[in-house]
This record gives C-alpha cells, structure tokens and sequence, in this order.
C-alpha cells in the first residue's frame, strides 16, 4: 500500500491537520516526524475541536497507530497534559501512541533559555513560541541532549545532567538573570516522567519499517510549513528543525524510496505567525478581513496571523523542494466575498524580477510584490463537497493556481469540517 506525506507549504497553519484527519482512515499508521509542542494542529470532528501540538492526528482515530518519530523533541508536561485532556474527552491513546526512544527531550531549562534569549534579543527577537525547541534542537546538534532512551541508565543521566547544568547555570544565571536549576530535582523530574510515559516508549523506527514491510499504509504528519524550515525557510525567522520531505527519512528511518506520495497544502491566500519576510501581506482592511473571516489566531498561541494574498513563487518552491505530487488547497471559502483576487506571480527589487525566493533577508523583506488580478466569485463556497458546485470563479481560481505551480489539486477544503470538503483524487490511490 502506498505511503503518504503530508507537509506544508507556506509558513504553517496551513490547514494540515484537517487533511492528515481526513486521510487518516486510509493509514495504517500516523506518523510525526519533526517538531516539538510549537505545533498546533487543529481538528473539527462533528462540531468538536481538537487541537493537538505534539500528538500525531492519528489519535482521534481508533485503531490506528499514532507514532512520534526521533526526529521530534518532546516536552513531556506538556505532552502528559495533552493526553489527558483527550481523555476527559473520551479519547485513551495508551493502545495507541508510540514514542520514539531515540526523541529528545525538552528540559525545563531550555524552556527558561528559550525565553530569556527571546527577551533579551529585544527588537531582533525571532517570535519563538517559548516553549524550548529551539534549545532542545540546540542541545541535541552540540552533542549534549538526553534522550527517552537516556532515563534508563540512571548513572549516565546524572552525569550528563550535572555536565549539561555545569555549562547551562552560568550562562542563564549571568547573562538572563535566571536563578538556574539544581541537580537532583532536575534528575528526579527525569526519572518521574521516564515512569510516567514509560508504557509509550518503544523502537518507533522498527514499528514504522515493519508496517512498511508488510504492506500497511503509513501517513507521515508534518509539522510547521516548508518556510519555516531551518535550511530552505526564512532564515533566521525560522523553526529549529527541517519541515521539508528529507526530514520524513531522517526523523523516522524511512528510506527516501518509500515515499509514494507527497501533498502539499496551502491556504487559498498566505498567513504567517510572527516575526519575518512577507512580501504578499496586507496591512489594511483586506487583510484585516481575511484574519476576522478566516478565524486566523495561532492554535498554540493564540497570536493574530497576519494575512495576504497567495504567493505563487514561494508555493512553487516549496513543491520543488518537497517534490509534491499534488496541492490540497484549504480556506477556499474565506476568499468567497471579495471581487477581485489577486497572485503574487514574481518578485521585483530595486528594478531586478524575481521569480524564485531570493536567499537574501534584505531583498525578500523589501521586495515588491507582482499580481496578477482575477475576478472573485461572490458567491458561497461554505460546506461544499463536488467540485462542479463549485462557483466558475471559484474553479478558475482553482485551475490558475494548478497551471501556474504544475500541480495537481487532489483536495479542496471548504470549511472546518471533515464532510466540508471536495476530494479530487486520492492520494493513497495506487
């Protein structure tokens, strides 16, 4: 059976937890693969919302194995106190749920640093979450991180604990102010939480392999979006891990072959979450309306996205560097009011076109956008599901976006809701 990615395609939030939940039911297992608790996911089941950040989609499903690779770093408070709110819910995910042992954890110091470093940067602050990815990702490349795998050799976890605090008090006592954290309550909390999560653990690479091997369908559930990946985004304005297809492989063992398909999503229009470049955003009523129609607040942290129209030259790199196989286009009803639309088709600084992303911060912060205009369709797109109830404006649209990426669009999302969706083509179709 074919196996599916599902990433995204502009700067996060990007509706990528509505199109895992709706693929869900094909896989055999969800996996995620990058990412800490940053994340937000938000899911609508039969009028209930769930918002998921380090858990997999999967877990709304019964039955299906929800899996959080190597490639992740997880906060085990946070992740704790998000599977018991899924259980007041009904929802026991102690059958399900598997964690990678090899995954890095968020300690309560990189949660400090994290934000300590943020205040300190002051004006030049990248607009982190604060929850301690970054750090922990940090930690993890210089060699110095503890994994789940590291709590069960008590001895080795003191001793790298007492090193790690050795180098990490100084810094957070004398540059941000921080009282800084004591040994022996930092290694009980490791061992509290390594019997707490125990049960979960697991060789979550050989899971995934073995499913593979005999023929089951496996979604991967990436997180943030390909612009904010730590190599090929906004840099620095970025997340601390690769959001991008080769990040599937590193984060859960899985070869590049093995890869069927890979869907892109993006939003009918471009939002981002904090500081960075945005050549499309609108600062004026249009956008202001696209924020209050769209409902667009940060799932993890409440914050006002801001808002502009779709930018064609950055989806299209995002689906060369991916190597999408199809665009599922979500929010297309929050467009439904206005009479004309506009894409962002190419670039232009200091009387230079650009028609790729320039590497640049200086030129992508100051360029200017190109558009081309198309009439808008005034009429209700809200809820429906065949792609010929669509309204003609709302198929050109559609279509322009497809012919000028080269992509097919395999799904279309109308509104919040699983049913509120036109499916095209199904990409765990052989």
């Amino acid at each position: 059976m074919p196996s599916v990615a599902v990433l995204g395609a502009q700067w996060g939030d990007e509706g990528k937890g509505k199109i895992v939940d709706l693929l869900t039911p094909k896989a055999d297992v969800v996996a995620r693969f990058q990412g800490g608790p940053n994340a937000g996911h938000t899911v609508v089941v039969q009028g209930q919302q769930y918002i998921l950040h380090a858990l997999p989609t999967g877990v709304l499903h019964p039955g299906k194995k929800a899996v959080i690779g190597n490639g992740a770093v997880i906060d085990p408070t946070a992740l704790h106190e998000e599977i018991e709110q899924l259980r007041a819910r009904g929802i026991d995910v102690k059958d399900t749920l598997v964690i990678s042992r090899k995954a890095h954890l968020i300690l309560p110091y990189h949660r400090a640093m994290d934000v300590a470093r943020e205040a300190f940067r002051g004006e030049r602050r990248i607009g982190t979450t604060g929850r301690g990815i970054g750090p922990a990702y940090t930690d993890k490349t210089a060699r110095m991180g503890i994994r789940f795998a590291d709590l069960f050799d008590e001895a080795l976890l003191h001793d790298r604990l007492q090193a790690n605090l050795a180098e990490k008090n100084p810094l957070i006592q004398t540059v941000y102010g921080h009282a800084g954290f004591e040994l022996e309550a930092l290694f009980a909390w490791c061992l509290e939480w390594r019997d707490k999560l125990a049960g979960y653990l697991a060789d979550a690479e050989q899971l995934v392999r073995d499913a593979m091997l005999r023929g089951d369908s496996v979604l991967f559930e990436g997180a943030q979006g390909t612009m904010l990946d730590i190599d090929h985004g906004t840099y620095p304005f970025v997340t601390s891990s690769n959001t991008t297809i080769g990040a599937v492989c590193t984060g859960l063992g899985v070869p590049p072959s093995r890869i069927d398909h890979v869907v892109g999503v993006a939003k009918a229009y471009t939002t981002r979450v904090g500081m960075g470049p945005f050549p499309t955003e609108l600062l004026d009523q249009v956008g202001e309306r696209m924020r209050t129609v769209g409902a667009e607040y940060g799932a993890t942290t409440g914050r006002a996205r801001r808002c502009g129209w779709f930018d064609v030259v950055m989806v299209r790199q995002a689906a060369w560097l991916n190597g999408f196989t199809s665009l599922s286009l979500t929010k297309l009803d929050v467009l439904d009011r206005y009479d004309r639309i506009k894409l962002c088709v190419a670039y232009e600084y200091k009387g230079k076109r650009f028609e790729h992303m320039p590497d640049e911060l200086e030129v992508l912060t100051n360029c200017q956008p190109h558009y081309v205009e198309l009439e808008g369709w005034q009429e209700n797109t809200l809820g429906l599901t065949t792609y010929d109830q669509l309204p003609a404006g709302a198929r050109h649209y559609v279509e322009e976006l497809s012919q000028r990426l080269e992509l097919p669009v395999s799904i279309i999302s109308t509104g919040s809701g699983r049913e509120q969706t036109v499916l095209l083509r199904d990409p765990f179709a052989s």
